[in-house]
C-alpha cells in the first residue's frame, strides 16, 4: 500500500460513526442566506475572561456573548503554536497530515501540502462568500483561499470591526463566512507602525500617548492580577500578566464593536459566532508546550438558533472539530458520515501537488480528524466527548521537538519524542522577563509547578493525574503502580497515530 492509499484509508477509519443532525441547532428549513458564520480568533489568549471565572479582568462583551451562547470549559488546541494551530482550525486535520508543521512567516517557511482543501474553500463551493480580516499566518494562499482580504490593523480590533462593515452589510443571496483574527494578546512584533510611539512587549501603547483610534485602554495593577498555577507568582510574572490583561481588554472592545456591526446590519440573529484563541498565553509552561497552560483555550459558541442560552458545557472538544462544526451549520455535511456532501465535493476542482503524489502526504478530501459539535449548543454535557489528542512538531524552524498527547478527563500522557534534546525556546519566550528572572536564579529555581531544570530537560513520557494534579507537577510515568495505565495510554497514542497517518509513528520502533 503506498502512502497515498494509507492516508486515505486511515482518515476513513477516523471519521465519526455518526454526525447527528436532529437538534443540531437550527430548523432544517432555515434558508442558506441566514446561516452566516463569524470565527473570531485571538492570538495567545488563555481562558482569562470574566465568564471563565477571572475576577479581575474586564471583558464585558465576551461575558455577554457567553450568556447568549455556550461556553466550553474543556476546549483544546492541538498544537500551541500560532501558524500550526491555525492550519488545524482551518482544515480539521492535525499538522502531521496537513503538512503545516510550524511557523509560516520569514525563514521558517512551513506551509500545508498543496492538495489540502481548507474551510474557506469548502464554504466557497457550498455557496458562501468568504473574507478574512487581520492575522493570516498560514500558507499557501491557494490552499487557504478567501475571496476577500480585509485590512487590519491587528492591534486595533475596533478598527478591524469597522473595516468589516462593508462586507457584512453587502446585499447578497449568499451567506457569509468572516474569519476575524487579532494580533492581541500576542507579544509585540512588527506593530510599531500602528502607533505614533513604540508599543511595549504586549502591544500596549505607552502611557500618555494617543493610543489606538477608537480604543479606550484598560490598565491593571500587577498586585491584583491572578497568577495561574502553571506560572511563578513573582513580580516579573505579575507585571507581564497585567500587560496581557490590557491587551485582552482591547480585544473585548473589538468583539463588542463587531457584534454591534452585525446587529446594525440585521445579521446578528442569523450568524453562528465563535470566540476562540489559537492557544494559551505566550509564557513558558504554556505557549509551545502541550501542558494544559498551552492547550486549554477559550471557546464560546453563540448559535442564534439554539434553544438554550448561557450554558456551560464540559464536553471535551479540540480545534480539529471547528471546521466540521462550521460545515455542519452550513448544511454541507452528510448527516450520517460527517463527511462533506457529494454535491459540494464535486464542485471542488482537483488540487494536485506540484511534487510526486506518491511522496506527498495527502488526505481524502471532505473528511476530517474532528467532528461537529454543533449539536452540543445549549447542552451541559454529552456522551462520547471525553478525550482529545494533540500533535506538535515545530514552532520556529530551529525548534524541532515533536510531542504527541492523549488527554482524557482524568489522565493525560505526553510523549516527548525528542526527549534527549533540551526543550527549545521560542525567541520571545526565552526573552520574557518572567522566564529570565527565574533562569538567572539557577537550574533548581522554581518555575510554576516545576523547576527550571525540569522545564528544559524532559523525560520521554509524562503521565499526569489531572484530577489531583491540575498543574501537572507529578509525573506518574516512572511509578510502577501506574505501569498498566501508562501502557493503556501508549496504546491510545499509537492508535491515534495510525488513524491519522502520523509519520512519527515510526519512532516507537526507530531510535
Amino acid at each position: 500500500m503506498n502512502r497515498r492509499d494509507f492516508l486515505g484509508t486511515s482518515l476513513l477509519a477516523s471519521a465519526p460513526a455518526t454526525a447527528p443532525r436532529s437538534g443540531a441547532g437550527f430548523p432544517a428549513a432555515t434558508p442558506m442566506s441566514k446561516r452566516n458564520v463569524v470565527l473570531f480568533v485571538a492570538d495567545d489568549h488563555s481562558p482569562d475572561m470574566g465568564c471563565y471565572g477571572n475576577r479581575v479582568i474586564r471583558t464585558p462583551n465576551m461575558d455577554r456573548l457567553a450568556t447568549e451562547g455556550t461556553r466550553f470549559t474543556h476546549a483544546f488546541c492541538t498544537t500551541a503554536s500560532c501558524s500550526a494551530s491555525r492550519s488545524v482550525i482551518l482544515t480539521g486535520l492535525h499538522n502531521h497530515a496537513n503538512g503545516h508543521y510550524g511557523h509560516q512567516h520569514h525563514y521558517h517557511k512551513f506551509g500545508s501540502f498543496d492538495n489540502i482543501v481548507s474551510l474557506p474553500v469548502y464554504l466557497s463551493h457550498a455557496g458562501y462568500r468568504t473574507a478574512r480580516c487581520g492575522k493570516f499566518h498560514v500558507a499557501p494562499e491557494t490552499v487557504y483561499k478567501f475571496e476577500t482580504a480585509i485590512p487590519g490593523p491587528g492591534r486595533n480590533p475596533v478598527q478591524m470591526a469597522e473595516n468589516c462593515r462593508k462586507f457584512i452589510e453587502q446585499t447578497s443571496d449568499k451567506p457569509f463566512f468572516l474569519y476575524f483574527c487579532t494580533d492581541d494578546p500576542h507579544r509585540s512584533g512588527d506593530f510599531a507602525d500602528e502607533l505614533p510611539h513604540k508599543p511595549n512587549r504586549f502591544g500596549n501603547p505607552p502611557p500618555g500617548s494617543a493610543g489606538y483610534r477608537g480604543v479606550t485602554e484598560s490598565t491593571y495593577d500587577p498586585q491584583e492580577v491572578q497568577a495561574p498555577g502553571y506560572l511563578p507568582d513573582t513580580p516579573a510574572a505579575r507585571a507581564e500578566i497585567a500587560q496581557y490583561y490590557q491587551s485582552i481588554s482591547r480585544i473585548d472592545q473589538g468583539l463588542g464593536r463587531l457584534v454591534q456591526v452585525l446587529r446594525e446590519s440585521g445579521k446578528f440573529e442569523e450568524t453562528l459566532f465563535f470566540y476562540i484563541s489559537d492557544h494559551g498565553i505566550a509564557m513558558p509552561n504554556a505557549k509551545t508546550t502541550l501542558y494544559d497552560g498551552g492547550m486549554n483555550s477559550p471557546c464560546v459558541m453563540r448559535n442564534p438558533y439554539a434553544g438554550s442560552r448561557g450554558v456551560t458545557s464540559n464536553a471535551m472538544i479540540s480545534w480539529t472539530d471547528l471546521t466540521p462544526t462550521i460545515l455542519d451549520f452550513a448544511g454541507a455535511l452528510e448527516p450520517e458520515s460527517g463527511r462533506l456532501r457529494r454535491e459540494v465535493l464535486e464542485r471542488i476542482p482537483a488540487n494536485r501537488s506540484r511534487s510526486d503524489p506518491q511522496e506527498t502526504s495527502v488526505t481524502t478530501r471532505g473528511e476530517f480528524h474532528g467532528r461537529s459539535f454543533l449539536s452540543l449548543a445549549g447542552r451541559e454535557s454529552a456522551q462520547g466527548w471525553d478525550e482529545v489528542y494533540a500533535s506538535h512538531t515545530f514552532h520556529e524552524i530551529q525548534m524541532y521537538y515533536p510531542m504527541r498527547v492523549v488527554r482524557g478527563r482524568r489522565y493525560k500522557l505526553i510523549w516527548n519524542i525528542a526527549y534527549p534534546l533540551p526543550y527549545p525556546f521560542a525567541s520571545d519566550l526565552w526573552a520574557a522577563p518572567t522566564w529570565q528572572a527565574q533562569f538567572r536564579l539557577g537550574l533548581d529555581a522554581p518555575y510554576g509547578p516545576r523547576t527550571v531544570r525540569d522545564y528544559i530537560q524532559r523525560p520521554q513520557f509524562e503521565l499526569f493525574d489531572l484530577q489531583n494534579d491540575p498543574y501537572e507537577r507529578v509525573n506518574l510515568a516512572p511509578d510502577p503502580k501506574h505501569a498498566g495505565l501508562l501502557e493503556e495510554f501508549k496504546g491510545k497514542l499509537k492508535a491515534f497515530q495510525k488513524r491519522t497517518a502520523d509519520p512519527w509513528i515510526m519512532k516507537w520502533d526507530y531510535e
